[in-house]
């Protein structure tokens, strides 16, 4: 069994320092820590994969398509392949778990911060801070 504590992996992805940190990766999912500052500026583009946020702390707004739904603790929030979609209008900073479904082979113009970051990790590589 693999089983976390937030209060744990909060403390690993203030220690990494980078905006989205993975934690925890299988055959059909992966998990991470995403934090956006408040004010920040959410630099996601549509991927390949699907995803559910949980908001773990802090407020803003999630854009998915073409609608707007304000978030905050306890909000969960699933998006589809390919959607359009990122935070806005962020006036708490926003601690968010997602957890993704194994990237698509090959990557692409689609490929996420997810995706690029598990193929960082699988390299034994680190993740360029250029990915966050």
């Amino acid at each position: 069994m693999e089983a976390y504590e937030i209060d744990e992996v909060l403390a690993a992805h203030e220690r990494a320092g980078e905006r989205y940190h993975e934690f925890l990766r299988a055959d059909t999912m992966s998990a991470g820590m995403y934090v956006l500052a408040a004010g920040a500026e959410d630099p996601q583009q549509p991927h390949s994969e699907d995803e559910v946020y949980y908001i773990v702390a802090g407020r803003g707004i999630i854009r998915v398509d073409a609608e707007d739904r304000p978030v905050g603790p306890g909000s969960i929030v699933f998006v589809g392949t390919d959607v359009a979609h990122r935070f806005h209008s962020i006036t708490e900073d926003l601690k968010i778990l997602v957890i993704f479904t194994p990237p698509v082979a090959g990557g692409g113009v689609n490929r996420t911060v997810g995706s690029m970051a598990r193929e960082q990790i699988g390299r034994g590589k680190p993740v360029p801070q250029e990915f966050f």
